[in-house]
């Protein structure tokens, strides 16, 4: 028995790294980068997909975002700062500043590398064994006035390309930020007008669209394999949900299902800028990261109606028969509301966490000095470490008891 225990946890180690191979067991997830990344958007984002959409609870995810910063900042703060969280994972996002906003120059390049080089060889340091190293993002083609905007990307196109050098250097993974941004952008305002901002109303800070888009590189940097689950609706048979998902019950052309993997869900809005959902047509989000498919066998008709909780919609035989995606095909889910209050709960801990580094824990660099020739005095500032990871780990209890399992019925007719 005790074997066959160890086989089992063995196996499913194994499978955790194949299917997710930055995240191993108990990951510890640090989210770093300037004041895009302390918007708390794609912050927020990436850990609620970690979290309810892999339908894992082992892993922690901790945002650095601070505003106005550079590499070589983030690269002067990174041991005292991480010594609280101790990350096992990273994804780090650097350049929007480093251009300077002008035009790029080999000087401005050479500065990036080398504070670059200074931030991930203090991960390494610290025990950091796996690093999404992101790209900057953009800055938009209408909105962005501090410089020419396609002459800023261009800059921006260079520090990404130092960020990928770097990234198959040191061994890591690669998230491309930039070109992900740029390529929604071009397809996105020839739809919706010049007028709605992909980067943000000030050009360079976006809105949750273009976060959107950073959560989809950062996620694919971290290698998410994107299958939400598969539910096998059988009309003249027995139906069958994958890992995450379980029938409780089912009769003709139903099923009802208790699912602790959750699909990743967007607010209503399909044109505005500050809507998650309206980037979609322009992106692979759904398709590669957000995959709930329903397939249904038995059909005799050539079309049929699927009913998931309060909506319906028409499709061929031919669709239900390879399988249809749930998240993208239907505008509302029954994971809405949940995923809703899973995203504000994870906002209220990432704000706490902005707090403590910030007001706190980063001003401890100052007393090194003191804290060396007085034991009592570094005693104390262990004790304010500890209390302020405690209360953070009660922001992060208030996360998880959100992670409930979502009753739903799928009807088809």
């Amino acid at each position: 028995m005790i074997l066959r225990s160890l086989f089992v946890s063995l196996a499913l180690a194994a499978s955790l790294v194949r299917a997710e191979n930055l995240l191993p067991a108990n990951a510890r997830v640090a989210v770093i980068g300037d004041s895009i990344t302390e918007q708390k958007l794609y912050s927020k984002y990436i850990e609620a997909y970690l979290l309810a959409c892999t339908g894992r609870q082992d892993i922690t995810v901790f945002q650095f975002g601070w505003s106005g910063e550079r590499a070589g900042g983030f690269a002067a703060r990174l041991k005292n700062d991480l010594s609280v969280f101790n990350p096992t994972v990273a994804t780090t996002c650097y350049g929007m500043n480093d251009g300077s906003y002008v035009a790029y120059t080999d000087a401005i390049g050479a500065e990036y590398e080398k504070n670059m080089r200074l931030v991930l060889d203090g991960l390494k340091e610290m025990g950091v064994k796996n690093i999404a190293v992101g790209s900057p993002g953009a800055v938009d083609t209408k909105f962005f006035t501090r410089f020419e905007p396609a002459i800023y990307n261009d800059n921006l196109a260079h520090l990404r390309d130092i960020a990928k050098k770097l990234a198959g250097e040191y061994g890591q993974s690669f998230a491309n930020v930039h070109d992900t941004m740029i390529a929604a952008m071009a397809k996105a305002k020839p739809a919706l007008g010049e007028n709605y901002d992909v980067c943000g109303a000030d050009g360079f800070h976006p809105g949750p669209n273009g976060h959107l888009l950073m959560a989809e590189a950062f996620l694919k940097g971290l290698k998410m394999e994107g299958n939400i689950g598969t539910i096998t609706l059988n009309l003249s048979g027995e139906s069958t949900a994958s890992t995450g998902h379980k029938i409780t019950s089912s009769q003709a052309g139903s099923v009802t299902l208790e699912s602790t993997t959750w699909p990743f869900c967007f607010d209503a809005d399909p044109k505005a800028s500050w809507s998650t959902r309206s980037i979609l047509p322009f992106t692979t989000f759904n398709q590669d990261l957000n995959r709930y498919t329903l397939v249904v066998k038995g059909l005799t008709k050539d079309k049929a109606k699927v009913t998931w909780g309060a909506a319906s919609q028409e499709f061929t035989k031919a669709q239900l028969e390879t399988g249809i995606n749930l998240a993208a095909e239907f505008p509302t889910t029954p994971f809405d509301a949940a995923f809703a209050d899973l995203l504000g709960a994870i906002g209220s801990k990432q704000s706490f966490e902005t707090t403590m580094i910030k007001n706190l824990i980063t001003h401890f660099r100052s007393l090194g000095k003191e804290a060396e020739g007085d034991p009592e005095f570094s005693a104390a500032l262990n004790v304010l470490k500890k209390k302020s990871m405690a209360k953070q780990q009660q922001y992060d209890a208030n996360v998880r008891k959100r992670l409930k399992a979502v009753m739903h019925t799928i009807t088809v007719e």
